[in-house]
């Protein structure tokens, strides 16, 4: 499988394969050769139908039967390759070769790729494009870079501060405790502090303990299954109690979550009842939803038990069994690759629950979940010694 982006005779072409054959998109007008103009590319693919926009201008490829995963463990390359080996020799249109010009701002899956010295593995015969110590976002938040005689300095919009324009006015004299992150409130000119996980309070000075650990709706807690290495992921299970009042909402999700071929399990809320979503390694992640349970966001406590053998998924709500679905009869992946990551209540600051979960789920949880067991785990999870922000002690 692949999937390049290259310049071919002034036009930009897009071609991927998923495994059965190769698709090749192509821009309608060429790219201007003059050096000093920057172009905005999109290009990608949902399922096998793929798309391709230079400058505003798009094209796109309708799907047929066939593949829909891109299933590429290599690395990621920007401008060339190390070795034109690497190239396959379908994926562009003439002999491979490297970019000659300036690449800025590429972004995967939601993600800005760094592009300087020390982020990337590794690279060669690359130089600074701007020329000069601005570059390129070196001011944040709209701030316009200059040069003077001992570097840059930063101009700044009226709400934003600091030497790169980094910090909110709104967050310059706050008091949020160390374990805390300052969030500004431009329409009241205020800020509020959001507090790491196992702190409280305004200022969140206040340290605290708890067992069952209530969500807010900008809540998160991420979990590292210390013994990931050592699971037969044919095999998973998790179990956990909650209690809301919402009707939407995602309650926890095993997997990285960085992309969209990343396999998981997702559990969580959708028009007032539950919804289970499973992806073994090639996108199938059809809801499993039972309507009759509607009763779900009544404020009571609930028991939900998924279990996963092989690609047959069972689901027990308040210990009854209310779906159980082979999701693959052709077993063609039959592990649950999860990374060893589990989510709680949404997704890290910044990052959307719709986005992440493609539109599977679409708001972060509100209200309360305890007694979390992975597998056949003797323990339950602690979800104090975890990662998060915002999620309080709902004993």
């Amino acid at each position: 499988d692949f999937l390049c982006v290259s310049l071919v005779n002034g036009f930009v072409q897009l071609r991927y394969n998923l495994g059965d054959k190769t698709v090749t998109l192509q821009t309608l007008h060429k790219v201007q050769a003059n050096g000093n103009t920057w172009h905005s590319l999109k290009a990608g693919r949902v399922g096998n139908e793929g798309y391709l926009g230079l400058d505003g201008i798009n094209v796109t490829q309708k799907a047929g039967p066939g593949m829909n995963a891109l299933d590429a463990h290599t690395d990621f390359f920007v401008g060339g390759v190390s070795s034109l080996n690497l190239v396959n020799a379908v994926a562009v249109e003439n002999e491979p070769m490297g970019f000659t010009g300036c690449i800025r701002e590429v972004v995967v899956n939601d993600r800005e790729l760094k592009l300087t010295v020390t982020d990337p593995k590794g690279g060669a015969n690359v130089g600074d494009c701007d020329g000069t110590v601005c570059g390129y976002t070196v001011c944040k938040n709209n701030g316009t870079c200059q040069v003077g005689n001992s570097g840059f300095s930063c101009s700044c919009p009226q709400e934003w501060i600091g030497r790169r324009c980094e910090q909110s006015i709104h967050c310059a004299q706050h008091q949020c405790g160390p374990q805390a992150l300052c969030v500004p409130q431009p329409a009241s000119f205020s800020y509020v502090c959001v507090c790491a996980l196992g702190w409280s309070g305004k200022y969140c000075d206040s340290k605290i303990k708890f067992f069952i650990a209530e969500f807010m709706g900008s809540s998160y807690i991420k979990y590292t299954d210390p013994s990931y290495g050592d699971r037969d992921l044919r095999y998973s299970r998790i179990a956990l109690n909650f209690t809301t009042s919402q009707t939407e909402g995602l309650i926890a999700w095993m997997g990285r979550g960085d992309n969209e071929d990343d396999d998981f399990l997702g559990i969580g809320l959708a028009n007032g009842t539950l919804k289970v979503v499973i992806n073994l390694g090639e996108r199938i992640s059809v809801p499993l939803i039972h309507s009759k349970y509607s009763t779900c966001c009544d404020e009571r406590w609930h028991f939900v038990t998924v279990v996963q053998n092989q690609t047959c998924i069972k689901v027990y709500f308040d210990e009854e069994l209310i779906l159980f679905e082979d999701i693959d009869p052709h077993r063609k992946y039959t592990a649950l690759n999860y990374g060893g990551i589990c989510y709680f209540g949404g997704f890290e600051i910044g990052r959307k629950v719709n986005t992440v979960t493609m539109g599977l789920f679409q708001k972060e949880f509100i209200g309360k979940i305890k007694d979390v067991v992975l597998f056949q785990d003797s323990k339950k999870i602690q979800l104090m010694r975890a990662e998060g922000y915002n999620v309080y002690n709902g004993n």
